[in-house]
């Protein structure tokens, strides 16, 4: 898990490890011994000790004295991110009427580095084989809120993701190319919304556009995700789309006259 570090002065390495301690619990790694938690981060028994006891005299992390664990309060450490976010206050009740109209799940997300993450979902039905809620992140180009948030994106910013981006297709149907990528983005960009057919997870489809501000910047993506489906794909897609569509105008519409995201 070690990232390389920001060069400078300024730059306070034990902040940096103390916030990879935390991150190296997810999903699959709740709970850790002292010697898994130093693995994943990279760093000696000895410092990731006094990482995990501080964290846990600040009541982030509990211990049975064998296996560490966060606690809630890890949560309050993004709270003042998502209650200044206004976002998914704006797109919560637009995100359950396009639920209710399509029958499926619906999400919006933005765009971190060269992953989207989940600010808002309604969830109709469980249709992933991993759960999804706010936080979850994907690699953007595996996504269709993904390939709209970066098509969204300036030409120079675009160029220096393309430039970085180390493609690992997850299905067999999935992009394997840059070129690839960056000719389905072109495309997402002139027609204003993205599909992406089981390139995510076998058996997933997804449809999306952006979220735009006042100034027409794409400041998020909203999606409609579903099981693919077969034969009567046109009308249905064509429907589900006009929705969405309509969701994202209101949404950006909301959006404009906040003032900002």
């Amino acid at each position: 898990m070690t990232e390389s570090k920001p060069a400078g002065e300024q730059f306070v390495q034990s902040l940096a490890r103390g916030l990879a301690v935390i991150r190296a619990f997810d999903a699959d790694n709740p709970r850790m011994t002292l010697s898994e938690v130093a693995q994943r981060t990279d760093l000696s028994r000895a410092t990731a000790r006094r990482f995990l006891l501080t964290l846990s005299d600040l009541g982030y992390v509990r211990t049975d004295g064998r296996m560490f664990e966060l606690t809630p309060a890890v949560l309050a450490l993004g709270y003042s991110y998502l209650s200044s976010l206004s976002l998914p206050q704006l797109a919560q009740p637009h995100l359950e009427l396009l639920s209710r109209q399509v029958g499926e799940s619906t999400s919006a997300s933005v765009l971190d580095g060269g992953d989207i993450v989940y600010v808002c979902r309604v969830p109709a039905k469980r249709i992933m084989s991993v759960a999804i809620t706010v936080g979850t992140r994907f690699p953007a180009y595996a996504t269709s809120m993904g390939r709209v948030l970066l098509a969204g994106l300036p030409a120079q910013a675009l160029r220096h993701y393309l430039d970085g981006v180390t493609m690992v297709p997850l299905t067999e149907t999935a992009l394997s190319s840059v070129a690839e990528l960056a000719g389905e983005l072109e495309q997402v960009r002139r027609q204003g919304w993205a599909v992406v057919d089981q390139e995510l997870e076998a058996g997933l489809l997804s449809v999306a556009a952006p979220v735009r501000d006042a100034a027409g910047t794409v400041v998020a993506a909203i999606n409609v995700s579903m099981r693919a489906r077969y034969g009567d794909e046109g009308d249905h897609m064509d429907s589900i789309r006009s929705h969405l569509l309509a969701a994202v105008a209101a949404i950006s519409a909301d959006v404009a006259a906040r003032g900002g995201r």
